[in-house]
């Protein structure tokens, strides 16, 4: 049987993007790298990026006591070179008599980028690079976006309608069943903040947190907009200030209001504004890329998301669409927003939610 080696080189550094997966906005201001050793054939060992950004997915990959001598290995990034907090990727590699190695694209990293091939070629190790290349490109963007100082980080949001498109049901806290709520929570881990606004904290006593067994631990920092200081006291989510990352985004000062708030361990975001008008969107998420948040999730009503899309400001927008017509009980349609979005790239979620669906809108 004669073996396509293009093909085999795709599905090797596809097992390796589908470790880098795994961690995805729990990897700190590093990427998420997953990285494949391939020797005879076989994979014969994996890694992924640990959680914090540290290690790297190589030395997790390589640090078992096999023989990796003329192995070939499959990283989802150009090996680091530098020397940090560890030694770069490069010299485990050498170390370990890697035959061959492959990555899709150089790193945005100014202190990696395109030296990688250099250094294990003098070692007599072969480079390939370009496997998945778009693929990597699309995995990488908000690492790409966090390097580049000028833009915006990465932004999604997310709504949940009811099947005739109300956002609010005035009967139940809820639109969608348990299993897209659940999703809800495991997307979530996959950023690295969420933000809302104080009416929809105080509307739904929201938390904001990853609840599912086995991702607890990965709840992204939360970040609230209230300009005036208009959260209610008492929220369920002030439970969780101190084991999650709180700030609040205000406008004005209330000493006394921040002091309620600090003693619930919620930091306090000034933004500077220009007359008495809304604060900006754009000024809020380079504050938050700043901080040193590089994946957003937005989580707000129909005003905020309506808003956020309008000035291009998000990357996509998650519908979780229920099945369920509220009718006379529904409230906030976005009917009319969806309606605008007929023209954008909808791409249905092949994912089972039982009666509910999810669409993604790709906005830019």
């Amino acid at each position: 049987m004669i073996v396509n080696q293009d093909n085999l080189e795709k599905k090797f550094m596809k097992l390796a993007f589908n470790k880098a997966s795994i961690n995805v906005g729990s990897t700190n201001l590093n990427p998420s790298v997953g990285c494949i050793v391939v020797k005879n054939g076989a994979v014969i060992s994996s890694g992924t990026t640990s959680i914090g950004g540290r290690p790297h997915a190589e030395f997790n990959a390589l640090k078992k006591n096999l023989n990796f001598k003329g192995s070939t290995i499959y990283i989802t990034l150009e090996p680091c070179v530098h020397y940090g907090k560890t030694n770069p990727c490069v010299n485990l590699i050498k170390e370990k008599k890697i035959k061959k190695v492959c990555y899709p694209l150089l790193d945005f990293d100014v202190r990696t980028r395109n030296k990688a091939k250099n250094f294990l070629n003098k070692n007599n190790i072969k480079v390939k690079i370009g496997i998945l290349k778009n693929e990597a490109l699309n995995f990488y963007k908000s690492y790409f976006l966090w390097k580049n100082i000028n833009v915006l980080p990465y932004i999604d949001a997310k709504i949940a309608i009811s099947k005739d498109f109300f956002s609010v049901n005035k009967k139940s806290k809820w639109i969608t069943n348990e299993i897209s709520r659940s999703k809800v929570h495991l997307m979530r881990s996959r950023y690295d903040c969420i933000v809302s606004t104080y009416k929809s904290v105080n509307n739904d006593n929201s938390i904001l947190d990853c609840r599912i067994s086995g991702i607890e631990n990965r709840s992204p920092s939360r970040v609230i907009i209230d300009k005036d200081l208009n959260l209610k006291r008492n929220l369920e989510l002030y439970k969780s200030c101190k084991k999650i990352k709180t700030y609040v985004i205000i406008r004005k000062r209330d000493k006394t209001k921040e002091k309620y708030l600090k003693s619930q361990n919620i930091k306090i975001l000034k933004i500077k504004h220009k007359g008495k008008g809304q604060l900006s969107f754009r000024d809020i998420f380079l504050k938050l890329k700043k901080i040193g948040f590089t994946r957003i999730l937005c989580e707000a009503g129909l005003q905020t998301i309506n808003n956020l899309i309008q000035q291009k400001l998000i990357h996509n927008l998650y519908v979780f669409s229920s099945s369920q017509l509220l009718g006379k009980n529904g409230q906030n349609s976005y009917k009319k927003l969806l309606k605008q979005l007929k023209f954008k790239k909808k791409i249905k979620i092949n994912i089972n939610l039982s009666q509910d669906q999810l669409y993604k809108f790709k906005i830019k």
